[in-house]
């Protein structure tokens, strides 16, 4: 009874103070197509500069990206506790929204400016959420919390690149380990070097692939994943240079 009465607290302090932007992003890009960002080595193949012809989301420490390549991000998420406290203040500086998982940002990031607030689920519920005036699950990737957020927003057809779906690494899933040295698992080597981080849960994170991909499915949508080298077998392959092709420019 105590945890319920909390986790109901907590959705009436987030409603009251951080849910005025849900309207405001609903349907807003209606139709339209995506690339979605990864964070894997793989993105360093990427032709960076052609993406900024299209609407573009980037995930967690994306911005150690922009010292190479200035993009035009279309949004920005951000889930992991360690993710959140280890760069709330280059989120603060997108010039973008950045949207962030409520109770690991709320005592770091004020809700001003680019940062918005979503609620997460704190149980082990796996559901895809069309509304966003509910917890949303996050089912161990920040990817799902990202095709949950696109959906909503009207997107139709995502195109996932960066989504390596790769780690080396020894642990449990969701372990956190401090990662000494380069970091190979990223784009940046910098990445979790001398950081804590949490290990990947890559069949905890299909499962929820499955789930996005039944709503996209429902929706009359579509999820590709054209990662190069990609290891994920959830979402139909498609090549780079086919995405480039057949994702249509922002408008």
């Amino acid at each position: 009874m105590y945890r319920r009465s909390s986790a109901i607290a907590e959705y009436i302090r987030w409603y009251a103070k951080h849910s005025a932007w849900i309207p405001e992003f609903h349907n807003r890009y209606a139709g339209q197509d995506c690339f979605l960002m990864g964070n894997g080595p793989s993105l360093n193949k990427v032709d960076l500069p052609a993406l900024n012809d299209y609407h573009l989301i980037g995930l967690n420490k994306i911005h150690l990206l922009f010292e190479r390549q200035p993009l035009d991000l279309t949004f920005h998420v951000a889930a992991n506790p360690l993710v959140i406290e280890q760069s709330w203040k280059e989120f603060t500086r997108l010039d973008c929204p950045s949207f962030l998982s409520y109770k690991p940002a709320a005592k770091h990031v004020a809700d001003t400016g680019n940062i918005h607030y979503f609620l997460p689920l704190r149980r082990a519920e796996p559901r895809f959420s069309h509304v966003l005036d509910e917890p949303l699950w996050e089912g161990w990737t920040v990817t799902y919390v990202a095709l949950q957020l696109a959906l909503f927003m009207g997107f139709r057809r995502v195109f996932l690149i960066g989504v390596d779906h790769n780690f080396a690494c020894v642990g449990k899933p969701n372990e956190e380990q401090r990662l000494e040295g380069n970091d190979p698992n990223h784009f940046d080597p910098r990445y979790f070097s001398g950081q804590q981080w949490h290990l990947p849960d890559l069949a905890g994170s299909e499962m929820a692939y499955q789930i996005a991909r039944f709503a996209f499915e429902q929706k009359k949508g579509a999820i590709f994943d054209a990662t190069i080298g990609g290891k994920c077998e959830v979402f139909t392959k498609m090549d780079i240079s086919k995405a480039f092709s057949e994702c249509r420019p922002k408008e």
